[in-house]
């Protein structure tokens, strides 16, 4: 560390230790975003990201050294949040949340050890940290839907006859799904954060940043919908099988580099910055009026140090106070009989069985009225909300992942329930109604459910969640959503007869 200023050889070793310690203390969080990071090609990409960091403080270090470190007390604050974020992450179940808390420490901590000035040379690398983070996932469903509606346009464009019903597209070759392997997510995350990186480095001004940023976004989507299109163009005449082969290998190893050069041929005449050019304006940041009053709020480092172990264990005490509740529950529970409905055999058209792991307690049971509807009721009931048990969590519920079963689109509003329509062997149709209940709130929404759940953690409060199901198959001459209402109707609000279930009330 010969050519480290002497100012700076203690903040760095602070700061390592710092973080060393920080993603010790939470490698649980940083060892599951590796392992999407290894392991989902949809974050493939991250792996680059940290080098990537590197590279950009070092870019900026002859400039940045010539500043002098100084802790500051307001970091705390910043520190306090990304831990709050990371409780409120944990007491949710919501993994992208905590996640982000964890990461979010890094920079924070930054803040309060080099202080505002050193922050804002270096802010740029340390935002770029948000890159660490898998996220994305959500936006899957609604790419799923834009996909299909692009291609069955080309598809109609190209006379090829085609029938579209949600993310299934059936032509004269064989059904396409629009699956979440092909709703293209993987590229466009990917192309954000290259759209941010190159926005940084290639651009000065911020209406070009913008502009390419939004290039980043729109052509890997556009192109998408060319891909899935061109598959299906290519199986009306070698087969889906062929089709789906040579789309396999493309996807992987040809389309992206396909889209990145041409996202970058079209922003490489608008660069604007001169590559020999300093990626700071130090002289800017030493001269900042807002950083000299700032800087005045310093704060001693061990003092901070202090400070902020205290902060970091007294959310991980929070949340391990939090994960130790356990609500009461009976030790036995069963479907209750309903007015009108009697209990038949469960006997459906294609296997189905909602997934609810960590639940205390399952049932599964068809009802049907004297008209001929039969519903299928699913309840499950949690006695805590926490990792690897979450009510709303991903792959929980009425899509169980790597089954025949796939989500078409949105089913009709009955209740307030979340939705879906499902479909199985490309022929078999089941809606599927659901609710959550904790407390007194009974909701559809996956959100409200982790804002109650939230709400329950952090008052130490134990209540058990509960998970409830009603769905129904589409049947020759029987509608599926006419026996969903006649069933709905007649149990009345869902919040009531779940708790008669689970024995709450």
């Amino acid at each position: 560390m010969e050519t480290v200023p002497e100012s700076w050889r203690k903040a760095l070793s602070a700061l390592a230790l710092t973080w060393f310690t920080l993603i010790a203390a939470f490698a649980g969080d940083w060892l599951a975003m590796f392992d999407q990071w290894w392991n989902s090609s949809t974050y493939n990409h991250v792996l680059l990201v940290i080098p990537i960091i590197g590279w950009l403080a070092w870019q900026r270090w002859p400039q940045v050294s010539t500043l002098d470190p100084q802790p500051w007390r307001w970091g705390l604050v910043a520190l306090a949040g990304a831990v709050l974020l990371w409780v409120l992450g944990t007491f949710a179940g919501f993994n992208l949340v905590r996640q982000t808390g964890a990461v979010a420490m890094l920079p924070a901590t930054g803040l309060l050890l080099l202080g505002p000035r050193v922050f804002t040379a270096l802010l740029f690398p340390f935002a770029y940290m948000a890159f660490l983070v898998p996220f994305g996932d959500e936006l899957i469903p609604p790419l799923q839907t834009i996909t299909a509606k692009m291609t069955i346009a080309l598809v109609d464009f190209t006379a090829i006859p085609a029938q579209i019903d949600g993310v299934f597209i059936d032509t004269p070759a064989g059904l396409f799904e629009v699956a979440e392997a092909c709703s293209g997510v993987k590229f466009l995350i990917a192309m954000v954060a290259l759209g941010v990186l190159v926005g940084n480095v290639c651009f000065k001004t911020w209406r070009r940043r913008i502009a390419f940023l939004a290039l980043c976004i729109v052509v890997p989507v556009l192109a998408n919908g060319v891909r899935a299109w061109g598959t299906i163009f290519a199986a009306q005449y070698v087969g889906a099988e062929t089709a789906g082969g040579i789309d396999h290998l493309i996807y992987g190893w040809v389309f992206f580099a396909l889209v990145i050069t041409a996202v970058m041929a079209i922003g490489w005449r608008y660069f604007d910055r001169d590559p020999r050019e300093p990626m700071v304006d130090i002289e800017a940041v030493r001269s900042a009026p807002l950083l000299d009053r700032l800087e005045r709020q310093a704060i001693a480092a061990p003092l901070a140090l202090a400070l902020a172990a205290v902060l970091v264990i007294g959310g991980a005490g929070w949340a391990k106070a939090a994960d130790a509740l356990e609500a009461s529950l009976p030790q036995q529970i069963f479907l209750p009989d309903v007015a009108g409905w009697k209990r038949v055999a469960y006997q459906p058209q294609a296997a189905w069985e909602p997934r609810a792991a960590g639940a205390a307690h399952r049932l599964l049971g068809r009802y049907e009225d004297a008209a001929g509807n039969q519903v299928d009721v699913f309840f499950a009931v949690f006695a805590a909300q926490g990792e690897g048990r979450e009510a709303g969590g991903f792959g929980q519920g009425a899509l169980t992942p790597n089954s025949t079963w796939a989500w078409t689109s949105a089913g009709p509003e009955i209740g307030g329930a979340r939705s879906d329509r499902l479909l199985s062997g490309g022929s078999i149709e089941r809606f599927a109604l659901t609710w959550y209940r904790t407390g007194s709130v009974t909701s559809g929404s996956n959100i409200a459910l982790k804002i109650a759940n939230i709400e329950d953690r952090l008052l130490l409060r134990a209540r058990p969640t509960a998970m409830l199901i009603v769905s129904a198959e589409s049947r020759p001459g029987r509608s599926a959503t006419a026996a969903l209402q006649a069933f709905t109707r007649t149990i009345g609000d869902p919040g009531p007869w779940m708790d008669r279930i689970g024995e709450q009330r």
